[in-house]
């Protein structure tokens, strides 16, 4: 397939997407969302175990960040670099704004949870778009995509507060990016790095996603609920970004585009 029909595909994929999205009825937050399996309270912290397991997404971050010190003086530079403090940055408040969520589950708190969770997903999206599309585009890209994965919440926030949630926006968010990202490690492949750590982390984020789903079947079974497990699971992708960026210094491919 030629380069060119490759990029019709993307952009075919985009199109659609994005039209759908007009076509589907503004969908409001249901507010079943915030009722957890778990709800137990210990040492006066409700909710206890949905707000402890945020601690692995606050590690994972802080330990991206300073093994990024160490990268950074192995001259990591350009796009490349940014997008990978701004991922982990992300994940670390993610963490932060998932356990403040937890202690009180509401479409007010949960801004703060979707807020630098959206802000890493952008970042890891711009990186895959860097490698395998070059590293022009990602510089082109990524404020422009962290700036919209922002007003998708904020919309969605806004659209709550006056009585017409709509969550479709922040949904499109969250789903082109899973679905344009192995479209692309797939059509435009690269020696720069080690793709497996980009499928790593995109099987983690859908394992992350199932234990979400059965948070009351997995807590009945295990006497760990699903939510909490989520939260375990998709700290894991901090981890599989590491070691992606690794590769990048290990293949020597640091080189401008």
């Amino acid at each position: 397939m030629s380069h060119s029909n490759k990029i019709r595909i993307v952009i075919g994929l985009i199109i659609a997407v994005i039209a759908a999205v007009f076509f589907v009825e503004p969908v409001p937050q249901d507010l079943a969302y915030h009722r957890f399996s778990d709800t137990n309270t210990l040492w006066g912290i409700p909710n206890f175990w949905n707000v402890l397991s945020n601690l692995p997404f606050m590690i994972a971050g802080l330990y991206g960040l300073v093994a990024m010190r160490r990268l950074d003086e192995e001259n990591l530079v350009g796009v490349v670099k940014t997008v990978s403090w701004v991922f982990f940055i992300g994940l670390f408040f993610t963490g932060i704004g998932s356990g403040y969520y937890h202690l009180s589950p509401s479409n007010s708190t949960l801004v703060w949870d979707r807020l630098p969770m959206t802000i890493a997903f952008m970042a890891f999206f711009t990186f895959v778009l860097s490698m395998h599309y070059g590293k022009k585009i990602g510089s082109l890209l990524l404020w422009p995509l962290i700036m919209v994965g922002i007003a998708s919440v904020f919309y969605w926030a806004y659209t709550e507060s006056i009585g017409a949630g709509d969550l479709r926006f922040y949904a499109m968010i969250q789903f082109l990016p899973m679905l344009l990202i192995p479209a692309i490690v797939l059509m435009f492949p690269t020696v720069r790095y080690n793709t497996t750590h980009v499928w790593a982390v995109i099987a983690v984020y859908f394992a992350a996603k199932v234990s979400e789903y059965f948070d009351y079947q997995l807590y009945e079974l295990t006497g760990i609920s699903g939510h909490s497990l989520k939260h375990v699971i998709a700290a894991l992708s901090g981890i599989a970004f590491l070691y992606a960026i690794k590769s990048i210094m290990a293949n020597g491919r640091q080189s401008s585009d």
